[in-house]
C-alpha cells in the first residue's frame, strides 16, 4: 500500500516537474486541453444546478398559487353571503312596498304591525303583534294583509296584542261565496297539519253545490269584520244530514306571516 502511495507522489512531483519545465507556451496548451477535458463536467453541473434553483421556484410558486386559491375561496363565500343578504333585503323591499300601496288604496283605516311572537306548538291559533293600547288598538279589531284576512284581536297590553287566527275554531267569521246566495260561518279546524291549517265554512244550505275554487269573503254581519276582505277559496264541498259543509284554503299563507295591519274602521 506505501510502495503505490509513494510511486504515485513520484508521479505527481514529475508531472509538476515537467509543468514547470515547459514553456509557457506549451504550458497554456496543457491548460486548455485540462480545461476541455472537464468542461463537460462543469455543464452538466451548472445545469444541475438550474434545475435545482428551477424546481425550488416551482415549490414557491405552487405554494402561492394554494394560498391565492384559498383566498380566492374566501372571497368567494363573502360574495356570496353578500348576495344572499342583498336578496333578503330585496324581497323585504319588495314586500313592504306593495304592503304600503295596499295601504293606500285600502278602504280602511291601517295601522301596519309586525308579529313578534308566536306558540311554536300552537301557531295555528294565535300570534302576537308589536301594537297595542299605547297605538289605539283594542279588543276585537280586525287583522289582515293585503292577501286577506288574518284574524282579530284578543288580549291587549301597552305595546303589544294577541291575535286569534281565523283557523283557530274560537274565531268564527260570517262569510258569503261569490256568484251564490249562500251564506255561512267561516271556523278554524280544531286539528291542523304542520303545512297549512284548514279552515271550514259550515252552516250552509245542503244543496249548496259548491264548486272548487270559488272564492269566500266575510259578509260584514256580527259586526267585527268588514265585508268584503278575503278569506280563502273552497277546496271541498261536502253534504251532512241537515246541511253542507266546505274545507277552505286561506288565503294568507298563515306559516309565513310575518307583517300585518290592524283595521281602525273604514276612511
Amino acid at each position: 500500500m506505501r510502495r503505490y502511495n509513494i510511486a504515485g507522489l513520484v508521479v505527481f512531483l514529475l508531472a509538476v516537474g515537467g509543468l514547470f519545465a515547459l514553456s509557457p507556451r506549451n504550458t497554456q496548451k496543457v491548460q486548455s486541453a485540462f480545461l476541455g477535458m472537464i468542461s463537460p463536467f462543469l455543464r452538466t453541473g451548472s445545469s444541475l444546478q438550474q434545475r435545482v434553483v428551477a424546481f425550488h421556484e416551482g415549490l414557491k410558486t405552487l405554494t402561492q398559487l394554494e394560498q391565492d386559491n384559498k383566498t380566492l375561496l374566501i372571497q368567494n363565500a363573502q360574495l356570496r353571503t353578500g348576495l344572499g343578504y342583498l336578496r333578503d333585503l330585496e324581497q323585504e323591499n319588495n314586500r313592504l312596498r306593495h304592503a304600503l300601496e295596499y295601504r293606500e288604496r285600502a278602504a280602511f283605516n291601517l295601522v301596519p304591525a309586525r308579529i313578534i311572537a308566536r306558540d311554536s306548538s300552537t301557531w295555528w291559533n294565535t300570534v302576537r303583534i308589536d301594537r297595542g293600547v299605547d297605538d289605539g288598538v283594542e279588543i276585537d279589531m280586525p287583522v289582515l294583509t293585503e292577501d286577506g284576512l288574518v284574524g282579530k284581536t284578543t288580549a291587549v297590553a301597552g305595546s303589544s296584542a294577541t291575535v286569534v287566527l281565523i283557523s283557530d275554531e274560537n274565531c268564527k267569521v260570517a262569510a258569503t261565496v261569490e256568484g251564490t246566495q249562500e251564506q255561512g260561518i267561516v271556523t278554524g279546524e280544531r286539528t291542523s297539519n304542520s303545512l297549512q291549517p284548514q279552515i271550514s265554512l259550515i252552516f250552509l244550505s245542503k244543496n249548496a253545490n259548491l264548486r272548487p275554487g270559488q272564492r269566500v269573503f266575510s259578509s260584514g254581519a256580527g259586526a267585527v269584520f268588514p265585508a268584503g276582505v278575503s278569506i280563502g277559496v273552497i277546496k271541498e264541498f261536502k253534504k251532512r244530514e241537515l246541511d253542507g259543509y266546505a274545507t277552505i284554503v286561506p288565503s294568507v299563507d298563515l306559516t309565513t306571516l310575518e307583517d300585518v295591519f290592524v283595521v281602525f274602521g273604514k276612511k
